[in-house]
């Protein structure tokens, strides 16, 4: 069986007269004839970083044109941390000790990190599976881990099934520890660690003053903090699902995340079916029938989670599931967007746009 594996760039764009203007500043600057409500000058300031294996970048507006820069570095200074903490790529890090060793016993866990872990758990609990952060064998088992996609075995793909599952992970809030109830399993944070980075910039950010921000994690998660100058909020473009030319929908957003999970992002095609990335931890398989799905929510964290589960569930089921399990997203869902194939291969796009309120 042949594999071919392709790649697409990320979903979200900001619009390109906003790039070319941002473009033509420098770093830091002051803007002329802008000023807040209390009739400060606001100052503008950009800076990124690679991090978390995404590019971060903050587009900052405030008063104090000499914090700007230092609570920017101090935001992604922070975002350094976190990788630090919550990689299952470095070995030293607590993630990856507490993968080591969390099936032989419980295992003391870093506060912080067992607060990220146990909401992600509850985000599991909550869509029954549709979400899990165990889902890593699984995504070496179809060859996602490292690049090399191919359709698994049955007997590779039933031993990784068997480490899969949020159930095999022992939370103990009491005494802040986390085992495992068999060998081979493990934790990947991937699929929240980038929203939950994105609030902490926010909130240093507005800690420290800053009035407008748009935070970009990788730019499949995001954060408009306040809105730039003489605008009502931040203008932000959604990409085709089928086309990365072309826009799909501009939202304007104020204090508020936006995140997206989509199959062109990572993909291999193998006797004409084509397999994305984005997993169905119950069922071992890649989601189809699903485009990609934008979420619009009050945090990055809940972004960054229920992208993914109502991409896994679809749109009958994340229905069917928001009035069964009205805590799932906790009142930080405000709408989601499913880019689903047209079915009619003549529709114009070739996909069709289903929106979802809560």
């Amino acid at each position: 069986m042949r594999a071919r594996r392709l790649t697409q760039p990320v979903f979200f764009a900001l619009p390109a007269l906003v790039l070319l203007l941002l473009a033509a500043r420098p770093q830091s600057s002051a803007l002329p004839g802008s000023s807040d409500q209390a009739g400060r000058t606001l100052f503008h300031h950009e800076a990124s970083r690679l991090s978390m294996a995404s590019v971060y970048a903050i587009d900052a507006y405030g008063p104090d044109a000499a914090a700007l820069p230092r609570l920017a570095e101090a935001a992604l200074d922070d975002v350094d941390r976190l990788d630090r903490l919550m990689s299952h790529y470095k070995s030293d890090s607590p993630l990856s000790r507490l993968n080591r060793d969390a099936a032989s016993g419980p295992v003391a866990v870093d506060p912080e990190l067992f607060d990220v872990i146990a909401e992600a758990i509850r985000y599991s609990r909550e869509s029954d599976g549709a979400f899990d952060i165990t889902v890593g064998p699984l995504m070496k088992a179809w060859g996602f881990f490292r690049g090399d996609g191919h359709v698994p075995g049955a007997r590779t793909l039933a031993e990784a099934r068997a480490r899969v599952g949020y159930r095999h992970v022992r939370l103990n809030a009491a005494n802040r520890t986390i085992a495992f109830d068999r060998a081979g399993v493990e934790l990947d944070l991937g699929g929240i660690a980038k929203g939950y980075a994105v609030d902490r910039i926010v909130h240093i950010l507005r800690r420290g003053g800053v009035t407008a921000a748009l935070v970009s994690a990788g730019g499949s998660t995001l954060y408009a903090l306040g809105a730039p100058p003489d605008r009502d909020g931040w203008p932000v473009e959604i990409q085709d699902p089928l086309d990365a030319r072309k826009i799909a929908l501009t939202l304007t957003l104020k204090d508020r995340a936006l995140s997206v999970s989509g199959s062109a992002e990572k993909f291999f095609e193998a006797d004409g079916v084509r397999y994305s990335h984005i997993m169905d931890p119950r069922t071992g398989w890649p989601v189809q029938g699903v485009l990609s799905v934008a979420v619009q929510t009050k945090t990055g964290i809940a972004g960054d989670a229920l992208d993914n589960v109502l991409f896994v569930q679809g749109v009958e089921k994340s229905r069917a599931t928001q009035r069964a399990t009205p805590d799932l997203d906790d009142g930080f869902l405000d709408e989601a967007f499913f880019f689903l194939p047209a079915a009619s291969p003549d529709k114009a796009g070739g996909w069709t746009l289903v929106r979802l309120r809560p």
